[in-house]
């Protein structure tokens, strides 16, 4: 295994253990599948392009957290996650934390692949671009949870995780947008010095 296997085999290694042990007796079976589908769509994808495009330690750290994070909402569901019982608040918060994650986690992945992809540089155009397409990303997700809705009816009422709040698709996708700014804002440094020994467009 050369050097810079070994980082995304350990963290792929502990996301199928994390996804295992969310399967152990899951809240609704057929919520947790959905939940970890995109942990089971993404881990062939990294492996199948890990040769010719590897990713930054950064990204696959983030990877890697955002796969826990839906793991565990996979496993409770996110309007049940212990983690997110707040006293001040009425609601499950976990669903909000995890919309910021869904911003937070992937603003990383697509601004190393406009880097190093496009003739696109460290800038307004970049930070701009980053921010919609994490938006884009979040609003097609939710275009998912309808048709999920639309699908089982009821029974999709775990998966959608609005917890009586009519504004909640709008606050997820606001929440996925903050977290790509915040994301490029506090990272966007540590990125480019990583980024640097790696090829570019």
């Amino acid at each position: 295994m050369r050097p810079g296997d070994r980082l995304p085999v350990a963290l792929g290694v502990l996301v199928l253990v994390a996804v295992g042990v969310s399967a152990v007796h899951p809240r609704s079976w057929g919520t947790w599948l959905l939940e970890v589908a995109p942990i089971l769509l993404a881990l062939p994808l990294l492996v199948w392009t890990r040769r010719r495009f590897p990713l930054t330690p950064l990204a696959y750290w983030l990877v890697f957290g955002h796969a826990l994070v839906l793991a565990l909402g996979a496993h409770y569901t996110y309007a049940e996650v212990p983690l997110g019982e707040l006293p001040w608040s009425e609601r499950n918060n976990y669903d909000r934390f995890a919309h910021f994650v869904q911003g937070f986690a992937p603003a990383v992945l697509v601004r190393e692949v406009l880097l190093r992809r496009t003739p696109l540089r460290p800038g307004g155009w970049l930070f701009a671009l980053v921010s919609a397409t994490c938006l884009a990303v979040s609003a097609c997700y939710e275009f998912v949870e309808w048709a999920g809705a639309l699908i089982g009816g009821e029974a999709a009422a775990d998966f959608l995780g609005t917890q009586g709040d009519v504004w909640d698709t709008q606050w997820d996708m606001l929440l996925a947008l903050v977290g790509s700014v915040v994301s490029q804002g506090v990272l966007s440094r540590v990125h480019d010095r990583q980024l640097a020994p790696l090829s570019v467009a």
